[in-house]
C-alpha cells in the first residue's frame, strides 16, 4: 500500500511505501542541528540533544490522509539532556574576558594585551535549537552570545617600579615601546642591609601617607624605640608608599649619606624631595618588581 500524497515535517512522502516513506522522514528528521559563530560551525545529532521522533504513527496517519494534507510528526525534547547538552556545550565554548597587566620580561616590565570573552545565553540558545527540531527546517543556528569587556586594558596600566636590589637602583616606567615600558625616572635608593634583606618579588603598592608616623616594629632592633610623629628626624622621611609586604615599603630619609648602599632594615629609602616627585606620581595598586640585580 502505497501514500496518495500527503508529507510530514515538510517531506514530501507521496507515492513511497510505508517503509519507504519511514526510511525517508527518518533520514529528514535524523539530519543534525548545525550551530554557527563567526565562520565556525558545529554540528550535533538529534539525538544527543535529546530529540525522539515518533516516525511510526506518522507514517501511519499519512496512508490514512488525503492527497495535499500535512501530516504531523510528534517531536519530544527530553528537557533534562537538553539542559545537560547545553551547559556542557557553553563550558566548552565559553571564554573569559582578560584584562591588560604589568609583568616583567627579564629587567623591564611590559603590559600585557586585554582580551575579549563570550558567554552563551543557554536558555536563548535551547530554545532556539527545540524549534528547529520541531520544525524540522534545520536552519543554520547562530549562537547566542554575550561578548565579555575586558574591566583593564593598555590604557588603563599606570606606572611600575622596579627596584634593583643589588645596584641600589629605582626605575619609574610608564607608557609601552615596543620591547616594553620606558623609563621615566631613574634614582639611586638605599635597600635592606645583609641581616634584614628587602624581599624580592613582585608586589604593589597598597598604602600612601603623607607626614607619616614611624612606629617601631617588632623586631630586635627596634627594641625600646618609641613611636616618632612627623617633622625633622623622623625615619621615613615626608612620604610613605607601602607595599603589600608587611612593614616594607618605600619612604624618603633624612639620612642622605646612605643611599646607594645597603643599609636600611628592608625598606627602600630615597632622598626625600626624590620621593616626594614619586608620591605624586604612583597610585596605589601600582606594581612594583624588587630584583637581585
Amino acid at each position: 500500500m502505497g501514500i496518495f500524497g500527503s508529507s510530514a515535517a515538510g517531506v514530501s512522502l507521496a507515492g513511497l511505501t510505508r517503509a519507504q516513506a519511514d526510511e525517508k522522514l527518518r533520514a529528514s528528521l535524523g539530519r543534525p542541528v548545525v550551530l554557527a559563530f563567526r565562520g565556525a560551525t558545529w554540528q550535533f545529532a538529534p539525538q544527543t540533544l535529546g530529540a525522539s521522533a515518533d516516525v511510526e504513527t506518522a507514517v501511519r496517519a499519512a496512508l490514512r490522509a488525503p492527497e495535499g494534507s500535512a501530516v504531523r510528526v510528534d517531536v519530544a525534547i527530553d528537557d533534562q539532556r537538553l539542559r545537560t547538552w547545553s551547559k556542557r556545550f557553553a563550558r566548552a565554548f565559553d571564554t573569559k574576558a582578560t584584562n591588560a597587566r604589568i609583568v616583567l620580561r627579564g629587567l623591564r616590565p611590559r603590559a600585557t594585551r586585554s582580551s575579549f570573552g563570550q558567554k552563551v545565553f543557554r536558555g536563548s540558545l535551547r530554545t532556539t535549537i527545540t524549534s528547529e527540531l520541531r520544525s524540522n527546517h534545520r536552519a543554520r543556528i547562530a549562537i547566542p552570545v554575550k561578548i565579555l569587556r575586558p574591566s583593564v586594558t593598555r590604557r588603563d596600566l599606570g606606572r611600575a617600579i622596579v627596584i634593583r636590589r643589588a645596584s641600589n637602583e629605582l626605575f619609574l616606567y610608564r607608557g609601552s615601546g615596543p620591547k616594553g615600558m620606558l623609563v621615566e625616572r631613574k634614582f639611586g635608593v638605599a635597600t635592606g642591609m645583609a641581616s634584614y634583606p628587602t624581599p624580592l618579588g613582585s608586589f604593589t603598592l597598597v598604602d600612601k601617607q603623607r607626614d607619616p608616623w614611624w612606629y617601631p616594629p617588632d623586631s630586635d632592633w627596634a627594641a625600646g624605640a618609641q613611636p616618632v610623629p612627623p617633622g625633622p628626624g623622623n625615619p621615613l622621611g615626608t612620604r610613605w608608599m607601602g607595599l603589600s609586604e608587611p612593614l616594607i615599603g618605600i619612604h624618603g630619609t633624612p639620612d642622605a649619606a646612605s643611599i646607594g648602599y645597603s643599609a636600611s632594615h628592608g625598606c627602600i629609602r630615597m632622598l626625600v624631595s626624590e620621593a616626594e616627585w614619586l608620591f605624586e606620581r604612583v597610585e596605589e595598586g601600582t606594581p612594583v618588581f624588587i630584583l637581585d640585580a
